[in-house]
């Protein structure tokens, strides 16, 4: 008896759904592990984290203020991958939203102090965009692995976002950081620490699925991702497709950036490289590119990370939280092979003899 992968003829729907839920329980069986290893009670640390995220009204508004930004990364991954880009970038692009409404809220002092925030969220999502655009364009144009190009921009920019904290924008006479953005152009809170950022997020995960699942353009990203000799027989271009939804994907990452800065932070200042964006591909993925799904899993990668404040009453490290994170991306990224594919078992049968 021997085992073997088979292409299947498309994708499994069924298995689309229960490959999250499997990974995800794996993951928890692994962290089990991990925390028996470190002599901790797994189910009292699992409880323990559950009340640290979701034990009191200030920590429930502190994990939906959380998962806001998780939430736009994850859409902003998803949109690239499904055409197959592998946009590790996200960190990177949404630091350059952070650096395009900082730019303007201290800069821009022509303006109305109405406007600020507005054309300071504009310019974010552009900065965004063009960050993101930059590898799309070397991909679309001269093929280079978009893997590498992404993941070092990452790097560049946050570079360049600490000399501007630390350097160029640094407040006079203050601390590490830029000057604080007006407090006119501050993004309102509309419950305790959930701020309006909520009403983008939600609003754009509907739009986000209405325009994958219900027009031309998304319909094109799923063949490109499927096939792209199909879809360029059927003339889709594959090169303005990739440059588009990397310009879409980044700017959607600046939103991110500039709703966590206007809302949170109101400066560009150490921090702002959060990990949002690595976080926002296990969203993702577990949310099997889903925008609805999305909020949920953003939700439970908020409350991993808010939650995991509460291991250090059990002398554990709050690092433990990040952990539990990568340790549900190992069972995702495995499983999600099962959605493309399907295993055959092939008996062996003896030849009789004449």
């Amino acid at each position: 008896m021997r085992f073997s992968l088979e292409k299947r003829d498309y994708r499994s729907k069924k298995m689309a759904i229960l490959v999250p839920i499997i990974s995800l329980v794996v993951s928890f069986i692994l962290g089990a592990i991990v925390l028996s290893i470190s002599n901790a009670n797994p189910a009292r640390t699992y409880a323990a984290m559950i009340k640290g995220a979701f034990g009191s009204q200030t920590k429930i508004q502190y994990t939906i203020a959380k998962s806001i930004p998780l939430l736009l990364c994850g859409l902003a991954v998803g949109i690239a991958f499904r055409l197959k880009f592998w946009n590790i970038g996200a960190e990177g692009q949404y630091i350059s939203g952070v650096i395009g409404i900082t730019w303007v809220m201290q800069f821009w002092t022509f303006l109305p102090t109405y406007l600020l925030l507005p054309v300071g969220m504009i310019v974010g999502i552009l900065f965004g965009a063009m960050w993101g655009g930059i590898p799309g364009l070397l991909k679309a144009q001269w093929s280079v692995d978009e893997t590498l190009t992404t993941l070092m921009m990452n790097y560049i920019i946050i570079g360049y976002a600490e000399y501007l904290y630390i350097n160029a924008w640094k407040a006079p006479r203050g601390n590490m950081g830029t000057v604080l953005y007006p407090e006119a152009a501050w993004l309102p809170k509309i419950w305790g620490r959930v701020h309006a950022g909520v009403y983008f997020a939600l609003v754009l995960v509907v739009i986000l699925w209405f325009v994958l699942y219900k027009t031309r353009w998304g319909f094109e990203l799923n063949m490109i991702g499927k096939n792209q000799r199909a879809a360029r027989c059927q003339g889709v271009s594959i090169k303005r497709n990739i440059i588009l939804a990397m310009l879409v994907s980044g700017g959607i990452a600046g939103l991110a950036g500039v709703i966590d800065s206007a809302a949170v932070t109101h400066q560009l200042t150490k921090g702002v490289n959060s990990g949002y964006g690595f976080t926002g591909i296990i969203i993702a993925w577990m949310s099997g590119l889903n925008p609805f799904v999305s909020i949920l899993v953003a939700v439970i990668m908020a409350a991993l990370e808010t939650g995991s404040d509460a291991l250090q009453i059990m002398k554990l490290p709050s690092a433990m939280g990040e952990v539990m994170q990568g340790l549900i991306l190992i069972p995702l990224l495995a499983g999600s092979i099962f959605t493309e594919y399907r295993l055959v078992v092939h008996a062996k049968h003896k030849e009789a003899g004449v």
